[in-house]
């Protein structure tokens, strides 16, 4: 019956330069279902809601709403036949309160003046309802991630969203934050509205969704109800072949002692008080260092701090026998420090370039890519990309010429990493590196990591997965407020004991070793 079906795609096709993105896809979702759309990265999930959202126009193929055939234009036409979206890169105003976000585009106003005071009280109400707990008056650019996630949520359920789209709404939130999500959206489809859930995450995708649309290379593979399928069933559908959850990694001594950070703070943007307070630990060259912790608790300010992305308010950094406190970015960097950032578009890559041209911008000046008289060398940086792409499987449209905009999250964060990585670190900063990438693309980056440290590479991980903060690191520090709270064996500790840290519950004197 046609009538039951809040949402219907049908053979769905959408074109880019050198790639068919969506190729005869047809989904249909049911009023008051959590549908999960799974896939690689680059199989098309984000294309297809974004033609369902209006962002695309498909050249082929219809949509239809509640049975009746639909045309949608733009996000202003999906808006009005209530259809909202939660993108996996935010679209929010960084000088903005979190209210004048909300509020963009259908502002309320009286005689010409904005009337926020109804607005807020909405906001706050929704905001309490939903457990989400969002400041109307923060800044967007002083808030988490998680924060932002969190507000453009917020911005659907003020527009009284009927289709809720959400494009890997967990990839930057905390373990904490995602059961809140789950509930969020199980409650949200017990009050009738309908959820497309797009999701790398296979355990999300089994505990929150009713039925699972699989994709793979801009193809339809199937339909399934959840309950009645696995988790390496639908990573086989995923992948086209078995995936291996589990990291194998050797024991191994850890060497000498490549960075030491000594009783470093770094001030706060939002807040009075330092973000990171008086923290000293050691990396050593052959392992795995891991900083876990609940986002927002002093972990982006102490890598920002590490990297020389902001200035440290006291303390020392050590790095290879070397005081590096005062020196460049780029002097870290020429030494053999590689950082794989938490934010892919802030710190990773210049959007508006060519992927060949992100692949070496740590390298660009070196006589391999530039003459001794300044000039780019077009070839020598094509050969290379066009190798680092092969080798690291980047899927995009035009190969080493496609703009790193227009490029999935996940081959994006792909690219970042095959050119961290290359460039042969001493030390590897890697800040949530699996974020937004697919189970196949997990397996391949951890054992990438895997591989620096069996070189005798130091490794500093910085992670809000619990399950790879057990499973990659030799050893775990918690941060909790700023602070290192504890010092963890993986082998020796549960998930329970880690959370219990990581919440403040618990608290050891931890000694810089």
């Amino acid at each position: 019956m046609a009538e039951q079906y809040a949402i219907e795609m049908l053979n769905i096709t959408k074109r880019f330069p050198g790639i068919i993105a969506n190729d005869n896809i047809t989904l249909q979702l049911k009023k008051g279902e959590i549908h999960a759309l799974l896939g690689e990265n680059g199989a098309g999930k984000s294309t297809l809601m974004s033609v369902l959202f209006g962002l695309y126009q498909a050249e082929e193929g219809i949509i239809k709403k509640d049975g009746v055939q639909v045309d949608i234009k733009d996000p202003n036409d999906a808006n009005a036949l209530g259809i909202g979206m939660v993108h996996q890169h935010f679209k929010l105003v960084d000088c903005f309160s979190v209210l004048d976000n909300i509020i963009l585009g259908v502002e309320p106003t009286k005689n010409g003046f904005l009337q926020k005071k109804e607005a807020r009280k909405k906001i706050v109400d929704l905001s309490n309802r939903y457990g989400l707990m969002v400041d109307p008056d923060a800044i967007v650019e002083d808030i988490t991630v998680g924060m932002q996630q969190r507000t453009e949520i917020l911005k659907m359920l003020y527009r009284d969203s009927e289709i809720l789209i959400f494009d890997e709404p967990t990839a930057v939130l905390t373990p904490q934050e995602i059961h809140e999500l789950m509930k969020i959206m199980k409650n949200l489809a017990k009050e009738g509205k309908s959820i497309l859930f797009i999701s790398h995450k296979l355990q999300e995708i089994m505990e929150v969704s009713d039925r699972c649309t699989v994709l793979r290379k801009g193809k339809y593979v199937g339909t399934v109800n959840t309950n009645e399928t696995t988790m390496e069933q639908l990573s086989a559908m995923m992948v086209g072949r078995n995936v291996n959850f589990h990291v194998e990694k050797e024991e191994k001594e850890a060497g000498e002692v490549i960075l030491e950070v000594k009783d470093i703070s770094v001030a706060s943007k939002t807040k009075g008080k330092d973000a990171v307070n008086h923290v000293s630990f050691n990396v050593r060259a052959g392992e795995i260092v891991c900083i876990a912790g609940i986002d927002g608790n002093g972990q982006t300010e102490l890598v920002y701090g590490i990297t020389g992305l902001e200035p440290l308010s006291n303390g020392s950094l050590i790095y290879k026998g070397e005081d590096i406190t005062k020196q460049s970015i780029r002097y870290r960097s020429v030494h053999g420090m590689s950082h794989i950032p938490e934010d892919r578009h802030k710190h990773g890559l210049v959007l508006d370039y060519s992927l060949e041209y992100n692949l070496v911008l740590q390298r660009y000046f070196e006589s391999q890519f530039t003459t001794k008289y300044g000039f780019l060398k077009r070839k020598e940086i094509r050969e290379y990309s066009d190798g680092l792409i092969e080798e690291h499987d980047i899927r995009s449209g035009q190969g080493s010429i496609t703009v790193a905009r227009s490029m999935s999250g996940g081959n994006q964060q792909k690219a970042i990493i095959a050119r961290e990585i290359d460039r042969d670190p001493d030390l590897l900063i890697a800040v949530q590196p699996t974020r937004g990438v697919d189970v196949g693309a997990i397996e391949a980056i951890h054992k990438q990591l895997i591989e620096q440290r069996d070189q005798g590479k130091a490794v500093l991980l910085v992670s809000l997965e619990l399950d790879e903060v057990m499973d990659v690191p030799d050893r775990i520090l918690v941060m909790f407020e700023g602070e290192i709270v504890g010092e963890l064996d993986p082998k020796k500790t549960t998930q329970e004991e880690l959370g219990l840290y990581m919440a403040g519950a618990k608290k050891d004197e931890v000694k810089s070793v």
